[in-house]
C-alpha cells in the first residue's frame, strides 16, 4: 500500500478509471434463470460515483472477462462507452485505450478482485483492489478499498480520486442546492 504522498501523486495523473465487473461492480454472484438469462445486481451508490467522476472529466471504462446484456444496459444508463467485455486477457485493452483516447497505461487506474486482473494491475498507473479481493490482488494493489465488491467499493474509489484531485467539493455542489 502506498503512503499518502505517493497515493496523491499517482491519483493526480489518473484520467481513466477502468473497472472489472464481477466482484467489483457486483458482489461476484451471478443468478441464472430457468431461461438461461442471467441477472447481475449493481449498487446504486457505485453508479453515482461513476457519474460524479464523469462530471469531473474523468472517464470510466469496463474491462471484464464476461459479456452480458445486463452490463450493457448498466453502462448505457451510466454513460460508459469504453466497454471491453468477453476478454480472455485484459492487458491488450491498454493498447486499445491508448489508440482510442491517447491516454496511456500510467494514466489509468484499474479496480480488480481476482486472478484474471493481475496482469493489467501490474501495468496501470494505479492498481486498486476491493476489500474482499483475492490475496494476490491485494498484494499487487497500490490501494485497497474498505468496501467489498458490489457493496460500494467503486463509490469509495470514485470519492478517493475526486478528493485527492481536489474535485470533490465541485462534484457535490450540484446536490447542495
Amino acid at each position: 500500500m502506498l503512503s499518502d504522498p505517493d497515493l496523491q501523486q499517482k491519483i493526480e495523473h489518473i484520467q481513466i478509471l477502468l473497472l472489472d465487473v464481477d466482484g467489483v461492480l457486483t458482489d461476484g454472484r451471478i443468478i441464472y434463470h430457468d431461461t438461461g438469462d442471467e441477472t447481475k445486481v449493481f449498487h446504486v451508490r457505485d453508479g453515482l460515483g461513476i457519474r460524479l467522476l464523469a462530471m469531473a472529466g474523468i472517464r470510466v471504462g469496463i474491462a471484464t472477462g464476461r459479456a452480458s446484456s445486463a452490463l450493457q444496459h448498466r453502462c448505457r444508463n451510466l454513460g460508459i462507452t469504453l466497454i471491453f467485455d468477453g476478454l480472455k486477457d485484459k492487458v491488450p485493452v491498454l493498447e486499445q485505450i491508448f489508440r482510442e483516447t491517447g491516454i496511456s497505461a500510467e494514466n489509468i487506474a484499474f479496480v480488480g478482485d481476482d486472478l484474471p486482473d493481475l496482469g493489467i494491475m501490474k501495468r496501470v498507473g494505479m492498481a486498486i483492489a476491493v476489500a474482499d479481493a483475492h490475496d494476490m490482488i491485494i498484494q499487487q494493489a497500490d490501494w485497497v478499498a474498505s468496501c467489498k465488491g458490489g457493496q460500494g467499493a467503486v463509490r469509495e474509489v470514485c470519492e478517493l480520486i475526486l478528493k485527492k484531485k481536489g474535485l470533490w467539493n465541485r462534484a457535490v455542489q450540484h446536490f447542495s442546492g
